[in-house]
């Protein structure tokens, strides 16, 4: 018996070291196996959940008993195509557009300033201030903004103090762009899209400036090239992967957000509250599963050419 469980454990031993050199010399068999359970688990998950969501997108339901009807079909995906449906879509996707301009606008001195000039306990407190935001909650942020976009919230009070309350009342008189307070219009769900995922765009764009070789600025500088052609020429073309980075982040989450819209804005639809309207107030799950392909689609041509600037480099 003591050399039976010696032996056995000498060959468990044994397979344990040549396991063990396997997996040394050959390191893609380590990570493959390291990766495969989180790899697979996000296949069955995801790909489980889009493949889902596609079947039930060629179902139906029955008006008259309110329950969905298994029969394939493309009545879902043919009323997408009705003018309020492609409207909504236009709206979103304008929406995304605009926010991700802005963000980019915005985003892109402030990256530029951290990665060349700011120093030391300066550029910590710049991290900080670009940072800070994301450690309260999304809620907590968006109902502050709610306040401050009221018709008697800080930024109307501001306004009259400065006697800017006439620039105020011109935006919100305005046909798209305003409503009777910018709690509730268009132009303060713009503004509130933007606080929150300027962040997104700022830091992809940081880590593409901060990637430029500093060996490219001297050659430029000694080149002749005066700071705002090296800008243009060097730097700008450069940190376009780190901006198309920072619009993945800003168009896709602008586009699939419905709570924001709900919250800060009038009656006007996004594709994120008619998907949430459809399946939670109304209960057509076929219809939700079709219009909700609508983002992924719009989503799917953007990282396309996204990718063909480099976008993919920066994350």
């Amino acid at each position: 018996m003591m050399n039976a469980g010696v032996m056995a454990h000498t060959a468990r031993q044994k397979l344990a070291n040549q396991l063990s050199n396997l997996l040394y010399t050959r390191r893609g068999l380590l990570l493959a196996l390291l990766l495969t359970p989180p790899l697979a688990w996000f296949g069955v998950v995801y790909l489980g959940s889009l493949f889902s969501l596609l079947a039930n997108s060629f179902f139906r339901l029955d008006d008259f008993t309110g329950q969905v009807v298994r029969e394939v079909g493309l009545d879902n995906f043919v009323e997408i195509f009705t003018p309020t449906n492609l409207d909504v879509a236009l709206r979103s996707t304008t929406m995304a557009v605009l926010v991700t301009l802005a963000c980019a606008v915005i985003g892109f001195p402030i990256a530029f300033y951290m990665a060349r000039h700011a120093r030391g306990s300066q550029k910590a407190l710049l991290y900080v201030a670009v940072m800070l935001p994301l450690w309260s909650s999304y809620l907590v942020r968006l109902y502050a903004w709610k306040l401050l976009l009221a018709k008697e919230g800080a930024i109307s009070w501001l306004a009259q103090n400065l006697h800017l309350q006439w620039l105020l009342d011109g935006l919100l008189a305005m046909p798209v762009l305003g409503g009777s307070s910018l709690s509730f219009s268009p132009l303060g769900t713009f503004i509130v899209f933007v606080y929150m995922w300027l962040p997104f765009m700022i830091l992809p764009i940081l880590a593409a400036i901060e990637r430029i070789p500093g060996s490219y600025l001297e050659a430029s500088a000694d080149l002749g090239a005066s700071p705002a052609q090296t800008f243009r020429q060097v730097i700008f073309p450069l940190a376009m992967p780190g901006v198309a980075a920072g619009s993945i982040f800003t168009f896709s989450l602008t586009l699939g957000d419905y709570i924001i819209p709900q919250v800060i804005g009038n009656s006007t639809l996004y594709i994120g509250q008619v998907v949430y309207r459809q399946q939670g107030v109304a209960g057509n799950l076929p219809f939700a599963a079709a219009f909700s392909l609508v983002p992924i689609a719009i989503i799917g041509v953007y990282l396309w050419l996204a990718k063909r600037k480099g976008a993919f480099d920066a994350l």
